[in-house]
């Protein structure tokens, strides 16, 4: 998997919001934003090609969680980025 380089993070008002910047026509209906945990790990692993236990080991390494909740969680943040087509 891989984080498309389309988009981008953006800090606007105080949120973190991923922004598709490959299109020319952005419909603004539909915002994306990153809480602090999934702007860690869309920040450590944009431009890498990465697997479930690699999004696990960030969440380990940075919050010392145990490796099972860390793999339900990382399951949970790939899920919602491909739903938003921001996985290729």
């Amino acid at each position: 998997m891989k984080i498309d380089n389309n988009y981008k993070l953006r800090d606007i008002a105080g949120e973190c919001i991923v922004v598709n910047q490959g299109t020319e026509q952005v419909s603004m209906t539909r915002i994306i934003s990153l809480n602090e945990s999934a702007r860690t790990l869309y920040e450590a692993l944009q431009g890498k090609d990465f697997e479930t236990e690699d999004v696990a080991k960030v969440l380990v390494d940075t919050y010392q969680i145990s490796q099972e909740q860390a793999l339900t969680d990382a399951a949970k943040w790939i899920s919602g980025l491909q739903k938003c087509g921001i996985i290729e």
